[in-house]
């Protein structure tokens, strides 16, 4: 009789807090973002992080070596001889009753006695000889005889329960009718896996043999793969059991598995059960061993459950590593990762699991058109919004700052306002304009000559940001020195939260990257941020500056904005013919050049901002003559400060532009950081 098919299906908890928020990606996407801009790969970087975990979640190296404890624990804690302890307690109980019993019987034939005793004294060491040796011992004492037949029963039960998990308890106290339904079981499980092989089985064979035994397989297999999958495995660690064994303890368990329920029928049975899984599943680990070194013995089932953990824990160990390039958290086995090491584990590795899925599919990442995960836009605008909170948070704890009275017609409104005055430009704000022509003929009891119901002085005008645009050229010194000296992802930060300000705030501006090493180019944020550092001798300051000119150029109503992010002299400028020079200590051709074309750039009218980094003195005095001759400042930030002065300095200069100011100070920007970063 085929069994009925459920129309509801339960599954266990998966644990976690089922009305958490989905997970976060921004911690993942600022550590991701900064061993890109350090010169990891994204794909690397992601598997950097999800290795390591965040603040507040344990990433898979955690759960990696937890499984290495685990594994490190059954070994050191176990050894195999709980069965073959068991057996010689029993056994010697058993010799001991008898013992006493041919003491205490009065009625016992003398010679009887004699030779009983003469039996038990002359047993042989080995305990497997031994039980053998009394299997057709007569029995003076019922206890004794209890425990002996007890031995064979408690091997009958490891036997069965080192092919069937649970069956060493399921059979406890089993009776004649209970052995003998364990035997059909058998035979009928061979047929149906012998008749598997031969591919003459049926849906309704298998249907058939779960209806009648179903209670032995508590994995609830749904088809005959999956239960010659849960017997395989289990029989093979039963396998690796056996071969983790010593020659002498194997030996001794061949010999007393013949007294198992007193049944040679069993053994057969079994080991013809064996033999099919073998040839059904020859993939499965049949010739591996384990060292045991600890000292709390293990019966068969139990130290095969052992080498079913251990055999979890090597495929954990393998999926939590991800060491292939086609590795995906997908592939971690989230219920064995709860069978060994707990719900929150699990709850951990799923966690990442959605995080890596997240990255993956949600627009994060993205390949090229050679295969290689890139950030991609959406992440790259996220990655900047990030490191411009961080820029803003400096900002706001700096002295100086002011606001700007100044307003564009095209700027965003402020919410404030004020008096209209002759000569501006700024939206009426209708209410508060209204209002006031109220309130001026209530407070004349509506005797107004003019009979106008606004005058001039009603008018107000809303406020907005300034909004004078602005063609910024943003140059970053390139060369292995920035690198070297831990510059490089400072460098990338910078550019990436002025670009994100600029995008995001200030859309009429014209922003331009310009990388410069031993030449200069143009570059697009993508291909900064992802710039590997490379030994490049030289910096072109020459040509960044001909780039940057031309940008100007390019853009003559708008304000030029000149920032300059360096740790060198320039050794190297532009012939030409297109070739590069290069000459260190710096060549007196090559600071001319370089100065030609800062000069070419006052012309323009760019306001100048250098940023110095590091002390060396020719440095700083290069620096410092440049910002003399061109009117402009010279800044000396630390590094985890370089992003706000740069950004400060963008700030200030348009600030300045709008108001026709020559402010010097960095805290000069219009409006405070949370209107920018918003």
């Amino acid at each position: 009789m085929a069994r009925q098919k459920d129309r509801t299906r339960f599954r266990r908890y998966e644990g976690g807090d089922p009305l958490a928020p989905p997970v976060d990606l921004a911690e993942a996407l600022d550590a991701i973002g900064a061993e890109v801009m350090a010169g990891s790969s994204p794909e690397r970087a992601m598997r950097e992080f999800l290795r390591r975990g965040g603040r507040d979640r344990r990433g898979l190296d955690d759960l990696a070596r937890r499984v290495a404890e685990k594994r490190r624990e059954l070994l050191q804690k176990h050894d195999l001889s709980g069965t073959m302890q068991q057996v010689k307690e029993l056994l010697d109980r058993a010799v001991l009753e008898e013992r006493k019993q041919l003491v205490r019987d009065v009625d016992l034939d003398d010679t009887d006695r004699a030779f009983s005793q003469m039996r038990l004294d002359s047993l042989p060491p080995s305990t497997a000889a031994a039980v053998s040796e009394l299997r057709d011992y007569q029995w003076a004492s019922s206890q004794a005889r209890q425990d002996y037949e007890e031995i064979k029963d408690l091997l009958g039960r490891e036997m069965l329960d080192q092919r069937f998990a649970g069956m060493k308890q399921a059979l406890e106290n089993a009776t004649d009718e209970d052995r003998a339904t364990i035997d059909a079981m058998l035979s009928d499980l061979n047929d149906l896996l012998e008749k598997h092989q031969r591919g003459d089985d049926t849906p309704e064979d298998f249907d058939r043999f779960m209806a009648e035994h179903g209670q032995y397989f508590p994995e609830d297999p749904k088809d005959v793969d999956e239960l010659l999958d849960a017997l395989a495995a289990r029989a093979a660690a039963g396998q690796r059991m056996l071969n983790s064994m010593s020659a002498e303890q194997r030996a001794e368990l061949a010999q007393l598995s013949a007294q198992a329920f007193g049944s040679p029928q069993l053994m057969q049975s079994l080991d013809r059960l064996d033999s099919n899984l073998r040839s059904l599943r020859p993939g499965e680990d049949w010739s591996g061993s384990e060292g045991f070194s600890g000292d709390e013995g293990l019966g068969l089932g139990d130290g095969t459950g052992a080498l079913q953990d251990l055999a979890d824990l090597d495929a954990l160990a393998e999926q939590l590593a991800q060491s292939h390039d086609a590795s995906r958290l997908d592939d971690v086995d989230l219920d064995a990762v709860a069978r060994q090491l707990g719900d929150d584990a699990a709850v951990d590795a799923r966690t990442l699991r959605d995080l890596e899925r997240a990255l993956r599919e949600n627009g994060t990442l993205r390949r090229d058109a050679d295969g290689a995960l890139k950030l991609s836009p959406r992440a790259m605008r996220q990655l900047g919004r990030s490191i411009l909170r961080d820029v803003a948070t400096r900002m706001s704890g700096r002295q100086g700052q002011r606001d700007t009275r100044n307003a564009g017609a095209s700027g965003e409104l402020s919410g404030a306002t004020r008096a209209w005055e002759f000569g501006d430009t700024q939206p009426w704000d209708i209410p508060r304009t209204v209002l006031n022509g109220v309130r001026r003929r209530l407070g004349t009891g509506g005797a107004d000559a003019s009979g106008r119901l606004i005058a001039i002085d009603d008018i107000e005008v809303a406020e907005t940001e300034a909004r004078t645009q602005a063609a910024v050229a943003l140059l970053v010194d390139t060369s292995f020195s920035m690198a070297m000296d831990g510059r490089w992802v400072p460098m990338k930060r910078t550019a990436l939260a002025l670009h994100t300000l600029i995008r995001s705030r200030f859309r009429g501006d014209h922003l331009q990257l310009i990388g410069f090493g031993r030449h200069a180019q143009v570059m697009d944020i993508e291909e900064l941020t992802g710039l590997d550092a490379m030994w490049d001798k030289g910096t072109n300051l020459h040509h960044a500056l001909l780039l940057a000119n031309r940008h100007f150029r390019k853009h003559p109503n708008a304000q030029p904005v000149l920032l300059i992010v360096t740790d060198g002299e320039p050794t190297s400028h532009l012939e030409p013919d297109g070739s590069v020079f290069f000459d260190y200590p710096p060549h007196p051709l090559t600071i001319e050049k370089a100065v030609r074309e800062l000069d070419a750039s006052m012309r323009l009218g760019a306001q100048t901002t250098i940023f110095r980094l590091g002390f060396d003195p020719g440095l700083t005095r290069f620096v410092d003559a440049m910002a003399r001759r061109v009117g402009g400042r010279v800044v000396a930030p630390e590094l985890d400060d370089l992003g706000a002065a740069v950004v400060g300095s963008y700030l200030g200069s348009r600030g300045r532009g709008a108001a026709g100011g020559t402010g010097s100070s960095l805290g000069e920007w219009p409006g405070s950081p949370g209107l920018w970063t918003g």
